[in-house]
């Protein structure tokens, strides 16, 4: 029996110097992100986990950077053989040696593989559900005593999860096959039942279960009612002009239509669905992937497997069935860290679409009803019109769904804080109206009855009940369908009307109802900002957009005339080696190439995402490209903006406008009111900024901030309990400390950590 030993940095325990030597080496990080480095611990000391972070928060590190510490086999098991090809495409590409074992493979690529394996030559090993039910491929990992496994897209394997996967449940045995292995699940999104479902599923014992924080700072998220539909689609495409997007509809049917439509008018477009020739969906993942095609028109079907970190927009046509679809499917744009934009086109009737496709599959499946699974599927549709309704934050929505809190007064990237829309003129009026209506048809019909009386429309089934006598009758004749339906979403968004989850969605009133229409409540309806007016959008008019603080500091400083030409280096060396250019080095790389210009093999090798292999396999072209163009425009190099070390590009507003101001303060020792005061920032803000300023700049102490008796208390809790959560803290000190001091004071010991 061979038993895999060693490790590529020296011998000895895993410390937390040699796991940075080995991401330095392969990945050319210095820094890791948050909860990485706990994950990587818990990976290295054989204790089962599951880890919950965010797209592009950096799991697939938690697994791999340990396998190569360790020098022994891990074994990934995941969905898609596309997603397996990629991660062994980009291991190959730092260095790492990692194989995958799948169908696509000819016999004579399965054995090579096998034999790899067996000699103890692979860190990494990829295969799926169905390839570890096989009894020869058990006997391969038994042979050489596997002692990890690493469960991609580990939500399948819920059953509450919004990704069933069968085939997954079969990885509960597991733990009976390999009793000596430790068993570590990874996922983008799971509420807490899903995390204990996965956990029970598997079997793991004792688990460490690590949460990361679910906002991604640099997606703008915007909803807009769907009105002329393939006219906002445009306005989406010009503002992303030659740039990677995702386009999500509904139905197949709309895949075809849509990408038809942009073909005519001279936009590269290839669809994806479920109801396509494999070789067809292949051929257009495969496109997308190698950058030969920049968008994609998909059903849901496509995206879990899509590692292109450079994709800047995602364009749902239709509103997704639940909130973890859509984070999901979102968090497929901006995995580099830079900005990226996220625009949801909602209509009421997306949600009894959804309830016909659900009830139509279960219909056809022949199975019997489950009331729980269709009360869950109705529950999710109901989160997610929430979620559509402008009602509040964006980001603040998302992590609070997923049991977190969101600090922030204002997070300048959703189109409710960047100030794209704006108060309805009388709102709490208009309100009353829509009330007093649903009150005068006896709470028996829904929003398409209801908006239909308000505007007083002519029609049979109002007539025959009477309805064309009501009080309420034309009562808002002034405004369009579109506009009631989307107040009255409002208010059911805000509390003040409820809506049954039966499948006739009836209108119902409520204690709240009743305080708006006594005038004891005040309501605020909100509509879309045209450009250059007041007043509701014209879906014929572009709307003017302000840009987030991600979008507008992400290229602060970057040549983009040079920017361009690594891209194309980029795309040429990826050609070169059959591999999707972002494997060679993606865009947060290339615009830090852009902004600080290196003129040394050194200084190149101090750039975000440039480790040893692809210093050695790139560095000379890109090294060339640069003496060319600087050469030939007399640029100065090694600029000093960004020489600096880091888990990601920087924070994309850490360096611009109000936040440098902010920074250049607390150089200066300013307090935080002075600061609010310079900067015209809320207290909740100028706190982010500190605490950001803490971990990118560490300081000595952080007296000028917090009273040192008060640092001293937070810091001997933090010792002991840990700085993952405030909350512990917080209740270990009984309340006596502000969580606003408890803030900065972690944000100290994370940064001297």
């Amino acid at each position: 029996m061979v038993v895999n030993s060693g490790s590529t940095v020296g011998s000895g325990p895993a410390t937390p110097a040699k796991l940075r030597a080995v991401i330095k080496q392969h990945w050319g990080f210095n820094e890791l992100r948050p909860l990485q480095a706990a994950a990587m611990q818990t990976f290295l000391a054989g204790r089962d986990s599951l880890l919950v972070l965010p797209t592009g928060g950096g799991k697939s590190l938690c697994y791999q950077a340990p396998a190569v510490l360790r020098g022994d086999t891990t074994v990934v098991i995941s969905p898609l053989i596309a997603l397996m090809k990629d991660q062994v495409d980009g291991l190959r590409a730092c260095g790492v040696p990692a194989v995958q074992i799948n169908s696509s493979q000819s016999p004579d690529e399965l054995r090579a593989a096998e034999r790899s394996i067996a000699d103890g030559k692979i860190r990494l090993v990829f295969a799926s559900p169905e390839r570890m039910a096989t009894s020869s491929f058990r006997a391969l990992l038994k042979q050489i005593n596997v002692q990890r496994f690493a469960i991609d897209e580990a939500h399948c394997i819920s059953h509450w999860g919004h990704d069933f996967r069968p085939d997954y449940r079969q990885l509960g045995d597991l733990k009976r096959l390999f009793p000596q292995a430790s068993i570590h699940a990874f996922t983008a999104t799971a509420t807490e039942p899903v995390r204990a479902d996965i956990a029970a599923q598997l079997g793991l014992q004792n688990p460490e279960i690590l949460v990361g924080y679910f906002d991604r700072p640099n997606l703008t998220y915007t909803v807009e009612p769907r009105s002329d539909q393939y006219t906002q689609i445009l306005e989406v495409l010009k503002r992303h002009r030659g740039e990677a997007g995702i386009i999500y509809c509904i139905r197949r049917k709309d895949v075809e239509e849509l990408t038809d439509w942009l073909k005519q008018r001279r936009i590269k477009a290839l669809p994806y669905h479920a109801g396509m020739d494999q070789a067809d969906r292949v051929a257009s993942q495969d496109q997308f992937m190698q950058e030969k095609c920049q968008v994609v028109v998909a059903t849901v079907a496509f995206g879990m497997g899509i590692n292109r970190s450079n994709i800047r927009f995602v364009l749902h046509t239709g509103m997704p069935k639940s909130i973890e679809h859509y984070q999901q499917e979102t968090g497929r744009a901006g995995r580099d860290g830079l900005e990226a934009e996220c625009v949801l086109l909602y209509s009421g009737a997306d949600t009894a679409t959804w309830q016909y496709i659900i009830e139509k599959s279960i219909a056809d499946s022949e199975a019997e009803v489950d009331p729980e699974y269709l009360e869950s599927a109705r529950r999710h549709l109901a989160d997610m019109e929430n979620f559509c309704r402008p009602v509040k934050c964006r980001h603040r929505s998302l992590v609070e769904y997923f049991g977190q809190t969101y600090d922030a007064d204002n997070c300048g990237a959703c189109d409710l804080c960047l100030g794209n829309n704006e108060r309805v003129p009388e709102s709490t009026t208009i309100a009353q109206k829509i009330l007093s209506c649903v009150y005068r048809v006896h709470e028996n019909f829904g929003v398409t009855h209801v908006t239909a009386v308000l505007r007083g429309a002519n029609l049979a089934a109002i007539r025959e009940r009477g309805h064309n006598e009501l009080s309420t009758y034309g009562i808002l004749k002034a405004h369009s369908q579109r506009e009631l339906t989307d107040w009255i979403s409002q208010l059911i968004g805000q509390g003040l009307l409820t809506q049954t989850t039966s499948e006739f969605r009836v209108l119902k009133l409520n204690p709240a109802s009743w305080a708006v229409m006594r005038g004891q409540l005040q309501v605020t309806l909100h509509q879309t900002v045209a450009a250059g007016t007041g007043n509701q959008a014209d879906s014929s008019r572009p709307r003017t957009r302000r840009s987030s603080e991600a979008a507008s500091a992400s290229w602060e400083g970057v040549d983009r005339e040079l920017f361009e030409h690594l891209t194309a280096v980029r795309l040429q060396q990826a050609e070169l080696r059959r591999v999707p250019p972002y494997l060679v080095f993606n865009d947060a790389t290339l615009r830090e190439l852009a902004r600080v210009r290196p003129a040394s093999v050194e200084s190149l090798a101090s750039i975000y995402g440039v480790g040893e292999s692809k210093l050695r396999d790139f560095g000379p072209a890109f090294l060339a490209a640069l003496d060319e163009h600087c050469r030939a425009r007399q640029l100065t190099r090694d600029q000093p903006a960004a020489l600096k070390s880091s888990s990601g590009p920087a924070s994309p507003a850490s360096i611009s406008g109000t936040k440098a101001t902010a920074y250049s303060l607390f150089r200066q020792g300013a307090t935080i009111e002075k600061v609010m005061k310079q900067t015209d920032r809320a207290r909740a803000t100028v706190l982010q900024y500190l605490c950001s300023f803490l971990l990118e700049e560490p300081q000595s102490s952080v007296q000028k901030w917090v009273a040192e008796d008060t640092c001293r208390r937070v810091t001997k809790v933090a010792e002991t309990i840990g700085t993952e959560t405030l909350r512990p803290i917080f209740e270990a000190l009984d309340g006596a400390v502000t969580y606003d001091d408890i803030k900065i004071v972690v944000a100290h010991l994370r940064s001297s950590q």
